[in-house]
């Protein structure tokens, strides 16, 4: 996958505009990925959203393991883990864990996020699957 097919899903909003894109798929590598948001609904004033992940872990094709920072809303390094597991020839699994933390802060973003994860999830399966049956679900 290129960063430009990325780009096209990873971190992106309903309203944002993905305006840099940069990935190095190795351990110790990383991805910068910059969303350009409206500040609020029929404002024409925008702010960058830059998330930055660093891979801890790439066992292809079953597991990725990043660290992730939002630099617009916190410093603060949360762990993501994905993990895929092959249901046949032509289907998997896959379970995507957030780590958010135990402190009030992440509590007051778990809802958000969870709904981030399931657009971004949406978005990839309808740019990597065109014209395939929506099969994402939330546990």
């Amino acid at each position: 996958m290129t960063p430009g097919q990325a780009s096209r899903f990873l971190f992106r909003t309903r309203t944002g505009n993905v305006m840099r894109c940069e990935i190095v798929p190795e351990i110790g590598g990383g991805f910068t990925v910059t969303d350009r948001r409206p500040a609020a609904d029929g404002d024409e004033s925008v702010f960058d959203v830059v998330h930055m992940g660093k891979y801890t872990e790439l066992t292809r094709p079953k597991r990725i393991a990043f660290d992730l920072t939002v630099l617009t809303y916190t410093e603060d390094t949360t762990k993501v883990v994905v993990e895929i597991a092959p249901l046949g020839p032509q289907a998997c699994e896959m379970t995507l864990i957030h780590e958010l933390g135990a402190t009030e802060a992440a509590r007051m973003v778990e809802e958000t996020t969870r709904k981030g994860w399931l657009n971004m999830l949406q978005l990839m399966e309808r740019e990597l699957f065109p014209g395939a049956s929506a099969c994402i679900s939330s546990a």
